[in-house]
């Protein structure tokens, strides 16, 4: 979507007729300093949806998104409850510090107003159960969006476990990281390597992602424990969080490695299941790798993209608020998993500092 494009797709929003603009969801925005913000501007369809106002407190960065994508200053608020009670919109996506969505939720739950926040769900296994509590007091949806939610590959090997093709589960490797975010917008380190804004480094940042793809694969089970060990390979860079962590994750019978890292060659998001009877590897969005015969080698394939609107949050956001797509009670936008995986992450955090094993309760 070029620069203009989203403006002169707004000004045709505000413009437009009361019954056409109704057949919109009218969506805020809570936040933009997040590197994924630029998703609500340039990367995704949003038909069916109107824009209605972004909130956001530091005017260095509104005055830079009103330039790159020329936007009207009556678009913006410095007060988040001004905007909600002003503009009454049906949704709001939160775009900032992740210690910021309980603030964002406390806004909008009592306001009937549903919340979308980016990975993960809270820093803390507290403003996880808060954020659980005011969903269900308040009838709103909270869903989280991660980027492996719209992997055709994920969704294919789930399919594999769930027919029993693979057979019984026995270990999980999941791969997430990048070079490091020290070359990202300086609105975006600024928090995201601060061990209270972001709850930790590599270990929130990537982590969250094995703590949700093996809760939604196991349908919302618990680990038994939780054991990390986190470092920092580069305290130059991220002087007050780890950029090194592993993960291992207990089930009974089965164990998951979540490797997250800020040091690696390349950017990778992939899975690794591996069952009784055979395996299979998401390899990226699409690529799959599986061996389910042990009379054959392994065979590589391409699966077909998500139908639409699996591959689109905002989309997918718009269409719970409407009440035309209902989440399973595992999905992996839920809070059911969501919640666990922030419990996942505080017990890494907690077994990274003490060097010990954390067991967790079972619910």
């Amino acid at each position: 979507m070029k620069k203009i494009s989203l403006f002169i797709f707004l000004m045709i929003v505000v413009a437009a007729s009361p019954a056409f603009s109704q057949s919109r969801t009218r969506l805020a925005v809570a936040g933009i300093s997040h590197g994924h913000s630029s998703w609500i501007f340039n990367r995704f369809d949003l038909s069916g949806i109107e824009i209605v106002g972004i909130y956001e407190t530091n005017k260095a960065l509104v005055e830079q998104f009103r330039k790159r994508y020329e936007l009207p200053a009556s678009l913006f608020y410095d007060d988040l409850a001004v905007m909600l009670d002003r503009l009454k919109p049906e949704g709001v996506m939160a775009f900032g510090p992740v210690n910021e969505h309980i603030g964002v939720v406390r806004a909008a739950a009592p306001r009937k107003i549903h919340v979308m926040v980016e990975k993960p769900l809270a820093t803390t296994y507290e403003d996880a159960l808060e954020i659980q509590r005011l969903s269900e007091a308040h009838q709103i949806a909270v869903l989280t969006n991660f980027e492996t939610s719209w992997y055709a590959s994920n969704r294919y090997v789930k399919d594999l476990y769930d027919k029993g093709t693979l057979g019984q589960l026995r270990k999980v490797m999941v791969n997430d990281g990048h070079g490091g975010p020290s070359r990202m917008d300086k609105h975006f380190i600024s928090w995201l390597a601060d061990p209270v804004k972001n709850g930790g480094g590599a270990l929130t940042d990537f982590g969250c992602y094995g703590g949700n793809l093996m809760t939604w694969l196991l349908n919302g089970q618990k680990p038994v424990s939780v054991t990390a060990v986190t470092y920092q390979n580069r305290p130059d860079l991220y002087p007050e969080v780890d950029d090194e962590a592993t993960i291992v994750l207990q089930y009974p019978g089965v164990q998951c490695v979540i490797q997250a890292s800020w040091s690696w060659s390349f950017s990778r998001k992939d899975m690794e299941v591996y069952g009784t009877q055979g395996y299979a590897i998401a390899v990226d969005r699409l690529n799959v790798r599986q061996r389910l015969d042990a009379k054959k080698g392994e065979e590589a394939f391409k699966t077909e993209p998500l139908p639409e609107p699996l591959e689109n949050p905002f989309r997918i956001f718009a269409g719970v608020i409407r009440g035309e797509r209902k989440l399973d009670r595992y999905d992996w936008y839920g809070l059911p998993v969501n919640v666990t995986t922030v419990e996942i992450l505080d017990a890494a955090r907690r077994s990274a500092k003490s060097g010990k094993t954390i067991l967790l309760k079972p619910d």
